[in-house]
């Protein structure tokens, strides 16, 4: 019917229609990714074909070969890209050319407006497709999905919308199962019409492509142009860091070098071969809440899935390939989540880049900062997570400190001070506020150093009960502290430290006004010169911890202790001014919320109490 063919035109959702008009009205200088991304999308489409025909081998029954080509016409104007993979129907075609189907989309194109290596930006998003628009004036789809006799073809100039109609029967005849996409190039895109011009796209960015990418010129025979070899099952001797370079920039999609890479093979009960990298700069979608990993798996070079979790969530910015030789070919992604074969190449393989890491650590210790710069604060998720692995996650951790910064803990037990038997640690919002908290003071009067945490993950994995080689780790904001056994650094103010008001009839004072707004007074050990603070008890959550679970009201809030430093003048002062006594008193906690990031709980009765003790001293002088 002739009505079959006529063209239905559709709006482009928001965030793509944006997206567009970036590409078309693109200065990135990397145009050429536009050609790695459409063979990477061809790529994924023979490896589903693959995936689907172990289950309905009809699929690819006429035995064609996986190939992708790529043909110029110079005379058109066009570049083609065909694959004969598992090809996209109408709806398909709709919701994977016409949608972004993921979440961060917003922040993805704020950030991709406003960068300068964009094309970073497009291939760590998956966006590829739509970077054709930055060469080409018009796109054409054609595609049969395997199994199916309809034909349909998508087209768009990069405008508000496409139009999506049935091919006529010339089309239905000539398209095979599969895609073919048509590029009208640009008057200043007419170079990438050239061989040499496609060869040397194809050879810096998908020579590793595990299937052969033809070109068909205009002049001369087809020709492979592509090695179309699976990298991970050769042997290390054969390969070249630049080889390693540029299968990562194709497995992962990524544009910086690998900071780190494992390639090794596996013998014995389980064979398989692995390729993996870790990327030397933060990827775009490192912290969505799906905490979705990034390893393919392949059994015998054929793609399985891309969501198997092969490593635990917190190496989830972990790039590469498992392949097995034994798992079974038709296994179900339901399978996968509970297979005992997998479970113990997840292990081993867990195992083996922790290890890597820490060889890293050691030996190339530049490029394991670069990890830990951009996935530190995901590494440490697995403090909490994987008690297994607890002790070796926690010697890979840096942590800046009151000495400097990337700090081992091994580097920390070897500068403890005389009689000093724990690490000691202080969770807080920013760096600048925990240098200038006053639960610093009596370790700072001693020499001894404290972690300064200020990642939220970092007020979770302390929460656990831990220590390294031996050494608990304690919070300067949880229950008692004692340095007494401590020397100080200037053993002349340790006479100064047992002077003071009496102590029982001050906190009884100070009590009995705060009443219930905290669960205990107490004198300090921590504090030298400021006059209070707040400290969590023993038995309840850190500080910092439940200052998080209450934003999100995520369980009761306990009451805090105030604790006071009896050898300051206002401490001293509520003993001997006892009609100032309850303004005194309600100071000390205010200014110690404040101090801890806080508002105080009327800060207009603080406003208006300061005042009152301001003008007091005002008075007293004048």
């Amino acid at each position: 019917m002739t009505t079959d063919t006529i063209a239905e035109h559709q709006p482009f959702q928001a965030e793509v229609a944006q997206l567009l008009h970036l590409m078309v009205h693109s200065v990135y200088s990397e145009t050429d990714i536009f050609l790695r991304e459409l063979i990477s999308n061809a790529s994924d489409a023979l490896d589903k074909l693959r995936y689907e025909a172990i289950a309905a081998p009809g699929l690819i029954a006429d035995g064609a070969s996986p190939n992708i080509t790529i043909i110029p016409d110079k005379q058109a104007g066009t570049l083609s890209v065909i694959d004969n993979g598992i090809g996209m129907d109408r709806q398909e075609l709709i919701d994977n050319l016409g949608t972004i189907a993921r979440s961060g989309t917003r922040s993805f194109l704020s950030r991709l407006t406003e960068a300068k290596d964009g094309a970073g930006l497009i291939g760590q998003f998956g966006v590829g497709f739509y970077a054709a628009f930055m060469v080409a004036d018009r796109i054409a789809v054609t595609s049969r999905r395997a199994g199916s006799d309809e034909v349909w073809i998508w087209s768009s100039s990069g405008g508000s919308g496409f139009d999506i109609a049935r091919a006529g029967e010339e089309d239905s005849r000539r398209i095979a199962p599969g895609t073919e996409i048509v590029l009208h190039l640009k008057a200043d895109a007419k170079k990438f019409l050239e061989s040499y011009e496609i060869e040397r796209i194809v050879g810096a960015y998908s020579d590793n492509i595990q299937f052969p990418i033809w070109l068909k010129p205009e002049e001369g025979e087809p020709r492979q142009i592509n090695s179309a070899s699976a990298l991970w099952q050769r042997p290390k001797s054969e390969l070249s860091a630049e080889d390693y370079k540029q299968a990562y920039r194709s497995i992962a999609g990524a544009f910086d070098d690998p900071a780190m890479t494992l390639h090794y093979r596996a013998e014995g009960r389980q064979s398989y071969a692995v390729l993996l990298f870790a990327p030397s700069t933060k990827p775009f979608d490192l912290f969505e809440p799906t905490r979705k990993g990034h390893v393919k798996l392949y059994v015998r070079r054929v793609f399985i899935a891309d969501d198997a979790e092969l490593l635990p969530a917190y190496l989830r910015f972990i790039r590469g390939v498992i392949d097995s030789e034994d798992l079974p070919l038709n296994i179900s992604r339901e399978m996968l989540q509970n297979n005992p074969q997998l479970t113990q190449i997840r292990k081993a393989v867990t195992g083996r880049v922790i290890g890597e890491l820490e060889s890293l650590s050691d030996k190339e210790p530049e490029n394991f900062a670069k990890i830990w710069d951009a996935f530190g604060v995901v590494i440490k998720e697995g403090i909490w997570e994987d008690y297994e692995r607890r002790e070796k996650l926690l010697a890979l951790s840096r942590f800046t400190t009151t000495s400097g910064e990337k700090r081992s803990l091994k580097q920390y037990v070897e500068s403890f001070k005389p009689n000093q038997t724990e690490i000691y640690y202080l969770a807080g919002d920013s760096l600048e506020r925990l240098k200038s908290n006053p639960k610093l003071e009596s370790a700072a009067a001693r020499g001894i150093e404290v972690l300064l945490l200020t990642d939220p993950v970092d007020a979770f994995w302390t929460a656990a009960p831990l220590d390294f080689g031996g050494k608990p780790l304690k919070s300067l904001s949880q229950g008692d502290v004692d340095f007494g056994l401590v020397p100080l650094l200037d053993a002349n103010k340790a006479e100064d430290e047992k002077s003071g008001p009496d102590q029982a009839a001050t906190i009884a004072a100070i009590k009995d006004v705060l009443g219930e707004r905290v669960s205990d007074v107490r004198a300090s050990a921590r504090l030298t010169t400021s006059a209070s603070c707040l400290v969590a008890g023993g038995n309840a959550r850190d500080r910092q911890l439940e200052r998080l679970l209450a934003q999100q009201s995520r369980g009761a809030v306990t009451k805090p202790i105030l604790e006071i430093n009896m050898r300051h003048p206002l401490v001293a002062a509520i003993a001997g001014h006892k009609e100032a006594a309850a303004d005194l008193s309600f100071l000390l906690l205010e200014q110690a919320q404040i101090l801890d990031g806080e508002l105080p709980e009327d800060p207009a009765a603080f406003a208006a109490r300061l005042n009152q003790l301001v003008l007091r001293g005002l008075a007293g002088n004048g």
